[in-house]
């Protein structure tokens, strides 16, 4: 896994063959959990920690929106009253929430912003 800047913006990008999807933090404090494993914002248990970073892996490794679809752990959804919102489960409780700025046409590619980790029922 490569890691590069872009207007203050770290990406993750796979270089393997094959690999379509580009990962972005588009929130700095998200950032700083996945790279510390803790941050001021966000004070989470373990469990749903480690099913963050796991997550991370999972959407970082997925070829086309398919993968995503394809896991029905993850919960992968629009989210309503969004143009380009998207969320995946971290647990019953907490959810991941995304952009996506499709590559193509048929919008099964594109590049995913990580901007959120909020409570599915409200608030954090």
């Amino acid at each position: 896994m490569t890691y590069f800047t872009i207007k203050g913006i770290i990406h993750l990008h796979n270089i393997q063959e094959g690999k379509r999807l580009t990962i972005e933090f588009k929130n700095k404090q998200l950032l700083t959990l996945y790279k510390k494993g803790k941050s001021k914002k966000y004070t989470l248990n373990k469990a749903v920690l480690n099913n963050f970073f796991s997550v991370v892996v999972i959407l970082e490794s997925a070829k086309d929106i398919y993968d995503l679809w394809n896991l029905p752990s993850l919960n992968f959804e629009k989210m309503q009253g969004f143009k380009s919102r998207y969320s995946v489960r971290l647990n019953k409780k907490y959810r991941l929430e995304m952009t996506i700025e499709w590559t193509n046409e048929e919008l099964t590619i594109g590049i995913i912003g990580l901007e959120d980790i909020s409570n599915h029922y409200g608030g954090r």
